[in-house]
């Protein structure tokens, strides 16, 4: 994959298994969390020993299941917390970088970029690498399934857009990698997850 090719540690925990994931290029270098939602400690532990310096804590939405180690995490480390901006208030804690679609977060030369996919929540995003081909997807769409649309301010109507108009155009081997359960291909998900298939067959 070339010089910079990202690397992924994936944890699993709390009552909803949720994932958490560091992404860094190399041991010693910068990094950064996405959605740490339970034990701080595994995080800051592996951290500490990859020698990693981290940059901030990207957050997909603000859900307790995806944020529930935000504060432990950064009142020991001091780095920014960055979520969209149409899901701070829900949030309620202290953000520091207000995301925004199209936005580039560098990690030693790996370009992140911020995909804005309302539906779950208002804030919804997902976090792309097009270098080494992932996208982390938080609850917009799991392997099977998709996130809900039920929750407070959750929207059927912008999941439906975001669907057909954002993540139904991303190839087939983009992989993804959710906020729960396994990470697949989009070939996969084109083949397996039934509520990704049946918003493509009625609305695109």
């Amino acid at each position: 994959k070339g010089l910079f090719s990202m690397k992924i540690k994936r944890f699993t925990g709390g009552t909803l298994e949720s994932n958490g994931y560091v992404l860094y290029v190399r041991e010693g270098g910068s990094c950064f969390i996405i959605d740490p939602g339970y034990d701080p400690k595994v995080f800051l532990v592996y951290i500490r020993d990859m020698k990693l310096d981290l940059k901030g804590i990207i957050l997909t939405h603000h859900h307790y299941d995806h944020t529930g180690a935000v504060d432990r995490i950064k009142n020991e480390t001091g780095c920014p917390v960055y979520l969209h901006r149409e899901d701070c208030d829900m949030y309620g804690n202290q953000v520091d970088v207000y995301m925004e679609d199209s936005d580039i977060i560098d990690l030693d030369g790996v370009q992140l970029e911020v995909i804005h996919t309302p539906g779950h929540t208002r804030g919804s995003v997902c976090i792309f690498d097009g270098k080494d081909r992932v996208c982390f997807t938080g609850d917009t769409i799991f392997n099977v399934d998709l996130g809900r649309t039920d929750l407070e301010d959750g929207s059927e109507e912008q999941m439906i857009r975001s669907i057909t108009e954002i993540i139904d155009r991303w190839p087939n081997d983009i992989m993804i990698y959710p906020g729960h359960g396994d990470g697949c291909t989009m070939k996969k998900v084109r083949k397996i997850n039934r509520e990704f298939t049946d918003i493509i067959e009625r609305y695109a």
